[in-house]
């Protein structure tokens, strides 16, 4: 399994007989080189969407043309990536599972907001949402953007995800003294990625607190396009 950061929130996953792209955001992403965009979207089979927030699904209907990929998340996002894109969309709510080959990607909770601009309008389209990847024996939880929540606990007793993609940037989601809560209360992750974070001044430009309250836990800075092999 290769888990490969795109900057921000966006993530290239290459598991099982899938490489599935997380909210990728390239174009405007300050963390995102332009001249590696061919490099991270090659070989995509499907891209997954957390919620309708620009930083997470701008660049999403020119990867999906480009790529052929089909775009997975909450019912109405999807729909709404069809109707106004003519992309294929896989719409599923939260508790349900779908089946990407040989991986099953359940959608979960968030706390948060999800919404387009289009035509100048702002229109809501469904809900966050929170994704566990499962595949090659074993789980990822994708946070989403949220803050922490009591439903952790349940996510953790069905599923027992080992590796935490954990928006934990602050501001908009948790911080890293939250994230690091979660993780302490409700999880046994093995390994944690944070994500949410150093792309904005606003937002927060290390992990170190978060590597320090978890000293049980191999929490990994990511690099931009550099791979972590688990």
């Amino acid at each position: 399994m290769k888990i490969i950061w795109l900057g921000h929130s966006s993530f290239r996953i290459e598991i099982e007989d899938q490489i599935l792209l997380v909210d990728p955001w390239l174009s405007g992403n300050p963390s995102f080189p332009d001249v590696m965009r061919d490099q991270a979207v090659a070989g995509a089979t499907a891209i997954l969407m957390t919620h309708g927030h620009s930083d997470h699904i701008d660049d999403i209907p020119a990867i999906a043309q480009q790529t052929g990929a089909p775009v997975a998340g909450v019912y109405e996002l999807a729909e709404w990536m069809e109707n106004t894109h003519g992309l294929t969309g896989i719409g599923f709510g939260k508790g349900g599972t779908i089946q990407l080959g040989a991986v099953a990607v359940t959608l979960v909770n968030a706390v948060h907001s999800s919404s387009v601009m289009h035509n100048g309008q702002r229109q809501y389209v469904g809900t966050e949402a929170g994704l566990m990847i499962a595949g090659e024996g074993k789980t990822i939880y994708v946070t989403g953007d949220t803050d922490v929540m009591a439903d952790m606990e349940i996510f953790n007793d069905l599923h027992q995800p080992e590796i935490g993609l954990l928006a934990c940037g602050g501001h908009f989601t948790m911080d890293m003294k939250r994230a690091a809560y979660a993780a302490k209360k409700f999880f046994d992750f093995k390994t944690i990625i944070p994500s949410h974070y150093k792309t904005f001044p606003m937002l927060e430009q290390s992990a170190e607190t978060l590597i320090t309250a978890l000293p049980d836990v191999d929490v990994i800075e990511p690099e931009v396009m550099v791979a972590i092999e688990l």
